[in-house]
């Protein structure tokens, strides 16, 4: 299985920590440092800035293994997102997107993108109006909403989307379930709800499929779980895996990353 990630990155910085700390991050990065980890191939599609985080981004997704050929350094800032640790989880604060706000994928980005067997955006990828021409291509396409499969860049990108993940902790298991089937009825093949220590839930159109989690002792940072969920759930489902195996692979792979400080 090959991946293609998209769209937004950025530095995840803790001031809490040593002084300040910059890790490399950001859905779509981490989902494709993820699926290297998992023995498969990757690359990351998206800009950075010509900035010392941006050499730190563009430096730590290639000692991973991960593709940068496409991952295009640009005049101005690098994405940063402010984060604090409050018992092992992660307070989002401050988010400046820097040269992701203008950010769209090339003729040439497109074509090599096509060479994957799946390709991964998330809510703040700016191209989410570029999905349909990828599916149009014969690519799989998986399109993470976060908390808000009703923002208007997921509306876009949802009737193109095959794999639809979001995350959700708060509706009752037949609200989420209502929910589920309105959004499979827009067009994915599969939509996977992530509930954090509740599971997850998949429902394929016919019926709903559901996995706990693996049990974690030693929870240091639950930053990038769902991006490793996410990442784990590909990897298996490309390479035909059942759903419930594809959903245990991801629990696993979530389950590694919140033991360590950092996305990856």
């Amino acid at each position: 299985m090959k991946l293609a990630a998209i769209g937004s990155n950025c530095i995840d910085y803790y001031a809490d920590i040593e002084g300040g700390r910059a890790y490399p991050g950001g859905g779509p990065v981490n989902m494709a440092v993820y699926v290297e980890r998992l023995g498969h191939e990757s690359s990351y599609i998206g800009h950075v800035g010509n900035d010392k985080f941006g050499d730190l981004m563009k430096a730590s997704i290639a000692e991973r293994g991960v593709d940068i050929s496409h991952l295009h350094v640009m005049p101005g800032k690098t994405a940063v997102t402010q984060v604090k640790l409050d018992n092992g989880e992660r307070i989002l604060g401050d988010y400046d997107e820097g040269v992701l706000a203008n950010y769209r994928l090339s003729d040439d980005d497109i074509d090599f993108i096509c060479q994957h067997d799946v390709v991964v955006c998330d809510l703040w990828g700016k191209v989410e109006d570029q999905i349909e021409t990828l599916h149009n291509r014969g690519i799989k396409t998986a399109f993470d909403c976060a908390t808000d499969p009703g923002d208007d860049a997921c509306k876009v990108a949802i009737p193109h989307t095959d794999y639809l993940f979001f995350s959700n902790d708060d509706n009752s298991t037949e609200e989420l379930k209502s929910q589920m089937k309105d959004l499979h009825s827009k067009g994915p093949q599969l939509v996977i709800a992530m509930r954090g220590e509740n599971g997850s839930l998949c429902f394929d159109g016919k019926e709903f499929h559901e996995f706990g989690i693996v049990k974690c002792d030693n929870v240091v940072d639950t930053m990038g779980a769902g991006d490793s969920y996410i990442a784990g759930f590909l990897s298996a489902i490309g390479e035909g895996a059942l759903i419930e195996e594809a959903m245990k692979i991801g629990a696993l792979t979530a389950t590694e990353t919140i033991q360590y400080f950092g996305a990856w």
